[in-house]
């Protein structure tokens, strides 16, 4: 069976969804694109987080990429002045809440950020600069506890204010701008990691990216 795949760039102010059943108004990713039927977002990224989003009709790629397997690469602008401490702690892993308990992230990959990322601007503006500086990092973790990345930060005292997801395995965000959508022809070559072996070994078809 033919599969089909996408990478985007989601907006600030959209759902990593198709559907919202609420009575609310929300901006879905059906309004980017003329997806088949089918699409799914693999992973998710909150509506308030922006950037690399990968959408498939291959239910099983969706697994192997959602899988802890898979790094994924945040830029991450904070309120204040992020130092060499801060990342240091992130590094080993830090305490966040999560389902009403207090659980230690893993050890991840940090940096500061020293060139202000080219960003497009967002929707909605950060905040009035008069409150103060702010600073970017880079954080890839491998797990995905809700809004992670988010406590994470807060929890070494630099509040998250703006976040890009910029790479999913070996798939990168690059020069892709928000609401820009690129069909490609696998994830295979481009996702590399222990799961995707699982993939690469199963009935589907390994196909060359375009990417």
């Amino acid at each position: 069976m033919s599969h089909s795949h996408f990478i985007i760039h989601k907006p600030y102010g959209y759902l990593s969804q198709f559907i919202y059943e609420l009575k609310r108004k929300k901006k879905l990713l059906g309004e980017l694109y003329d997806f088949p039927k089918g699409t799914m977002a693999i992973g998710r990224l909150d509506e308030d987080s922006e950037g690399l989003l990968l959408l498939t009709t291959d239910g099983m790629m969706s697994e192997i990429i959602r899988s802890k397997k898979v790094d994924k690469e945040y830029y991450v602008q904070v309120d204040g002045v992020i130092n060499q401490e801060a990342i240091e702690k992130l590094k080993i892993g830090v305490e966040i809440g999560f389902n009403g308990t207090k659980y230690i992230t893993k050890p991840c990959d940090a940096r500061l950020i020293t060139e202000i990322p080219a960003f497009g601007a967002r929707g909605k503006k950060i905040r009035d600069e008069r409150h103060g500086p702010t600073s970017w990092a880079s954080i890839t973790v491998n797990e995905g506890k809700f809004r992670q990345v988010r406590k994470m930060t807060a929890a070494v005292g630099f509040p998250t204010l703006r976040l890009v997801r910029v790479r999913i395995g070996n798939v990168h965000l690059n020069d892709l701008q928000a609401g820009e959508v690129i069909e490609v022809e696998d994830f295979n070559d481009n996702v590399k990691n222990q799961g995707n072996q699982l993939y690469q070994e199963s009935e589907s078809v390994n196909q060359k990216s375009k990417i």
